[in-house]
């Protein structure tokens, strides 16, 4: 087939699109190890700073919040949890499960600089964590 072969060049495509997009998910869900008892994932974050303000949004498909845990561990932050599959599914036939369920677990090292104790709130499948500096945002 000759690069000029629009049939080859559309497969070619087709597979390039495939492989980015397993690249995405496995960038986005890594799969991690929970304290060393079962597999766990990580969910994807963004980290936001301004003047006054260190913003961390976590995102936690369908995870109950009060299935997570938040602490800060000197310079790091740790949020941890269970995202069990939906109740009466544990015996269905599986076709396809890209939404990750079982344990998580996120580590995230904070900017230098002194924080106080994050103020949080779920919306819409996301763990928003505002961190208020402390000293003007002194670093």
């Amino acid at each position: 087939m000759s690069s000029g072969d629009p049939v080859a060049r559309m497969w070619a495509e087709a597979w390039g699109l495939l492989d980015r997009a397993e690249r995405l998910r496995r960038h986005f869900f890594e799969l991690g190890d929970a304290g060393g008892r079962h597999p766990s994932w990580q969910a994807p974050v963004d980290v936001l700073e301004t003047e006054d303000e260190l913003v961390i949004v976590v995102a936690l498909p369908g995870v109950d919040a009060a299935r997570i845990e938040v602490v800060v561990d000197g310079g790091t932050l740790v949020v941890r949890g269970h995202r069990p599959l939906p109740t009466g599914r544990q015996t269905s036939r599986i076709h396809r499960l890209e939404i990750p369920w079982g344990a998580f677990v996120r580590r995230i090292e904070l900017p230098p600089g002194v924080h106080s104790r994050p103020e949080h709130r779920l919306l819409d499948g996301c763990l928003h964590l505002v961190f208020q500096k402390v000293n003007g945002g002194a670093r």
